[in-house]
C-alpha cells in the first residue's frame, strides 16, 4: 500500500486535495506513477453532474512510468514509460476476441470499481470510487494492464497523455472508421480535442480539402495551423451551405459534439456516396434525417473511442507523431498543477484551447 495525493471529488463541483492510501497492484494489474494527465469534458460532466457516484477520483487520459506490476503481468515491467487507455477490456468476450476491445461487454462493469468489483483506493476505512478503472488526478494509479500500452522512454509524457482518449478518438475516426483517402474532402463539426484529433489525421493522410466547422475564431485559426484548408465560423455563417460552396458536397463529415442538430448539418453536406462519422451521441436525443439522402449510398457510422485497438493504435499514431505526421504538440494548450484543477476545469470553455493537461513532479 501506498500514500498518494490525490483530487477527491465528494460532491458535484467539490473537490478537495486529499491523502488516500493506495493498494497494490492485483494480479493483471499495474502501478503507474503519473506524470501528466490530460484534462477532458468527461471530467468535467461527472465533475459537475448529480448522478456521479461520489467520492470519486476522476481523470482518464493518464500517462506515466510504470512503478510495480501484479501477478501475470507480462507486457510492461517497472521503468516502462505508458500512456493510460481510457476503456477498460474484458479480453475475454466475443468482442475482444475478434479484435473489437472498445465494444466489450463489460466497459460498463467498472463503474466506481476496478475490474474484480473492488476499490484500491481508500482513505482509512472509506472506499474512494475509481472513474474508468484509471483515477489519474492522482500522483499514483493501480490500472488494468490491458489499459496500459508502452511507448519510448523519450516521448514526453504530456504528449502522451494527449492520446489517452478524444485525441485518439478523432485520429482513429480517420483512420480506423472513414479510412479517409489521400485527396478526398473532408468537413470537421466540432473543433475541440476530437475534432482537433480529426484534422491532425486528415491533413497526416493528405485529405485534399479539410473544412473546420465551429463557433470559435480562436479555436478555428488553431485548426488552419494543424492542416485545415478551409474554417467556417457557424456563429455567422450557415455551415452546411457555406461546405457545400467549398466541396459541393464532401466525402466525409465528421460530427465531433453529438449535437442532434450538427449531426443533421454533417448529414446534409454529403455528397453522393459520402461517409459520416458521429462522435458522443445520447442516447435520451433523437434525430430527424431526410430518407432521401440514402438513396444517394451515403453512411452514417457512430464512432466509440475511434475503434481504436490500444496496444496497435496508440504505438502507431506514437509513430506518426514521431514522424512529424500527427503535431500534436500543436494542440496542446497550458499545463496545470493538480493544485489548479478548478483552473483546468474552467479554460475548457475558453477560446482557443484545445487539451489541457496536469502535470507532476517525478516521485521520490
Amino acid at each position: 500500500m501506498r500514500e498518494i495525493e490525490a483530487a477527491v471529488v465528494r460532491g458535484s463541483e467539490e473537490h478537495t486535495i486529499e491523502q488516500l492510501q493506495l493498494d497494490d497492484p492485483e494480479p493483471g494489474e499495474v502501478l503507474v506513477d503519473i506524470r501528466a494527465t490530460g484534462v477532458c469534458h468527461t471530467d468535467f460532466h461527472a465533475y459537475t453532474s448529480d448522478d456521479t457516484d461520489f467520492p470519486i477520483v476522476l481523470g482518464h487520459e493518464g500517462a506515466g512510468i510504470v512503478e510495480a506490476v501484479g501477478e501475470d503481468v507480462s507486457t510492461v515491467e517497472p521503468g516502462d514509460s505508458v500512456v493510460l487507455w481510457v476503456l477498460p477490456s474484458c479480453g475475454e468476450c466475443q468482442y475482444c476476441r475478434s479484435g473489437r476491445p472498445y465494444l466489450c461487454q463489460r466497459r460498463r462493469d467498472v463503474r466506481g470499481r476496478m475490474m474484480d468489483g473492488t476499490h484500491r483506493l481508500h482513505r482509512g476505512n472509506e472506499s474512494i470510487n475509481h472513474f474508468y478503472a484509471q483515477s489519474s488526478f492522482a500522483t499514483m494509479s493501480v490500472v488494468p494492464e490491458r489499459q496500459v500500452v508502452p511507448i519510448e522512454s523519450d516521448v514526453p509524457h504530456e504528449i502522451a497523455a494527449l492520446l489517452g482518449c478524444g485525441v485518439t478518438t478523432g485520429i482513429g475516426s480517420v483512420l480506423n472508421i472513414a479510412e479517409v483517402e489521400s485527396g478526398s474532402t473532408v468537413a470537421v463539426f466540432g473543433c475541440g480535442g476530437v475534432g482537433a484529433g480529426t484534422i491532425l489525421a486528415a491533413s497526416a493522410v493528405s485529405a485534399g480539402t479539410i473544412v473546420a466547422v465551429d463557433l470559435d475564431t480562436e479555436t478555428l485559426d488553431t485548426m488552419e495551423d494543424i492542416g485545415a484548408t478551409h474554417t467556417v465560423d457557424a456563429s455567422s455563417n450557415d455551415p452546411v451551405e457555406r461546405v457545400r460552396e467549398l466541396t459541393s458536397g464532401v466525402d466525409y463529415a465528421f460530427e465531433c459534439i453529438g449535437n442532434p442538430a450538427t449531426i443533421r448539418q454533417a448529414v446534409d453536406t454529403l455528397g453522393p456516396g459520402g461517409t459520416t462519422v458521429i462522435t458522443g451521441t445520447s442516447a435520451s436525443k433523437s434525430i430527424e434525417l431526410d430518407l432521401g439522402a440514402f438513396t444517394k449510398g451515403i453512411s452514417v457510422i457512430g464512432n466509440i473511442v475511434g475503434f481504436t485497438q490500444p496496444q496497435i493504435d496508440i504505438p502507431r499514431y506514437i509513430s506518426m507523431y514521431k514522424n512529424g505526421d500527427l503535431p500534436l504538440e500543436e494542440i496542446l494548450s497550458n499545463s496545470f498543477r493538480l493544485d489548479e484543477l478548478d483552473d483546468a476545469f474552467a479554460a475548457l470553455g475558453e477560446g482557443g484551447d484545445i487539451k489541457n493537461v496536469i502535470e507532476f513532479e517525478p516521485g521520490p
